[in-house]
Parts: C-alpha cells; structure tokens; sequence
C-alpha cells in the first residue's frame, strides 16, 4: 500500500475522566516531525501522544491538536480566602470611619473582589487521563492513515499512468535512433557527390564517418537504463511501504538518462521526444514528493 504524506483525522472522546478533542493533520515533509499542542495541566502526556505518532506514519509533518475540557465531569469547590476577605473588611471599616463613606458591601460585593473566591477542582487521574487520550489519538490517527492510504493509491495510479507514456516516448527513441544514423549517411553522400561533381566517391570513408557518427549518437546503454528505473518504479509502487525517498532518487536517474539522450541526439524528432520525456518525468517528481 502506497501512502500520501497529506492527511487529516480528528475524534472527540467524552468516555472518560474529561471530555478530550484530537485533531491530527499532517502534510509534506523529507522526514518525520511531530508537533504537539496540548495544555499545559496535561503535557505529561505529551511523549506519549508523539510515540503514537511515530509508530504509525514513517514521513510527514504531523501537527496534533489537543483539547481538553474538564468543566462538566471534574469535583469543583469555592473557598473563601479569608485573610484576603478580612483586610478588604477592615479597608472598609477604615475608610467608613476615617472618612464618613457609609460602608454597604454585602457579601455578593465581597465575593466579586479580587482574590477573596478561589476555584479549586479536583485533579485528574492521570493514568486514566492518559488511556483515554491514547484510545483519542489512535482512533484519530486511523482516519488519517485511512485518508493518506486513498490518496496514496490515486498517487500510485496517476504515477504508473505517467510511466506508460514515458515507455512509449523510450520506444520512440529506439525507434528513430537507427533512421538518425541512415539520414545522416546518405545525406553525407549526397552532400560529397555535390561537392565532388562526378568524381567517383570513396564509399568507405562514407561509412567509416557513418561510423563515427553512430557511435557519438548511440542512445543504447541510456535506452536499457531508461527500461530497467521503469521498471524500479513499478517494483516500488507494487511492493508498496515507504517508497518517497527511493521512488525521488530513481526519478533523479530517469531525468539524467533523458538528458543525456538529448545531449547526443541533434535530431529535431528525438530532441522533441526527449521534451516530452522530460515533462513527464517531472510530474512524476512532482507526485513522489507527495509520497510517504
């Protein structure tokens, strides 16, 4: 199975001791990296969030995202500061009798002053906590594995698509590079014969030059080569697994043999063959750096 890099999961888990949201997305990346944003109450479960991560995708940059709300299931209770409380009464007090300001603060006034009311919630057990965001992030991280497998699989096919055109341009090559080396002989004959005007020609300096040219132009070994990283390739693609990095380098290779293909080629039909080739093959690029 062919993975994209490209992916998005997300669950909400209210089974537990705290309402827990998680949303994974990951996207393009040479390597693996995990970015975590949890609070700050909960971040001792931060390296177990990012092992799960790491287990499950081997490239991409993954952001996960982590809320928790607590407010519905955690014991909660108020508490009266009262040293706090007892110097706003005697500031009162003081400034009733200091300055004949009537005090009227009832104790809903009190209450709302700074520092006098303390929320205080109970604290959450964290080895449940923890079993409860793990159950989160795996369900999340299965509908992100499940969304990057689908568009793997889109990658994979538009990619062998690719690759039925780029053997058919392989072909072409084959093909006319043998008619390069006749054209170029004869019109080196006709050429000699409207030089020399009648003289008789010696037929084989012709051929020993037809010779030579072949040898320069001889697209053979690029031609081979071009076959087998094609069918590296398709190797890759059904074997499956994390084929990014080998399926770049072997792009790498089919872009060098189509550009020494047309650095020997001076032929006006290959060298327009060879433009095709090379756009082709870099689409392919295009695609495998999408690739996990």
């Amino acid at each position: 199975m062919i993975n994209s890099m490209t992916g998005f999961g997300s669950c909400k888990s209210t089974e537990g001791p705290v309402n827990i949201s998680v949303e994974i997305k990951s996207v393009n990346n040479r390597f693996l990296d995990c970015s975590v944003k949890i609070p700050r109450a909960y971040s001792f479960a931060e390296e177990t969030v990012k092992s799960l991560v790491q287990s499950a995708l081997a490239r991409g940059k993954a952001d996960v995202f982590i809320g928790v709300d607590d407010s519905e299931k955690s014991e909660a209770a108020v508490r009266v500061n009262e040293n706090v409380l007892k110097a706003y009464m005697d500031a009162f007090a003081a400034m009733e009798k200091n300055y004949g300001i009537k005090n009227d603060m009832g104790a809903a006034a009190y209450g709302r002053l700074p520092e006098v009311l303390s929320v205080e919630k109970a604290e959450t057990d964290a080895e449940a906590f923890t079993e409860q965001l793990r159950a989160a992030v795996r369900e999340a991280l299965d509908k992100l594995c499940a969304m990057r497998a689908a568009e793997g699989e889109r990658l994979a096919a538009d990619i062998s698509s690719k690759l039925d055109t780029i053997e058919k341009l392989r072909r072409a090559v084959e093909l006319r590079s043998p008619e390069t080396v006749k054209e170029y002989r004869e019109k080196l004959g006709a050429r000699m014969e409207e030089i020399l005007q009648g003289v008789n020609i010696d037929q084989s300096r012709i051929l020993a030059e037809a010779a030579i040219f072949a040898d320069k132009t001889a697209v053979d070994e690029e031609l081979v080569r071009l076959g087998s990283h094609i069918k590296q390739i398709r190797k890759l693609l059904a074997d499956g697994g994390s084929v990014g990095r080998k399926l770049d380098f072997l792009v790498q290779e089919l872009n060098r043999e189509a550009n020494t293909i047309g650095s020997k080629c001076s032929d006006l039909e290959i060298s327009g063959i060879v433009i095709e080739l090379k756009s082709e093959i870099e689409k392919i690029r295009e695609q495998a750096q999408n690739l996990e």
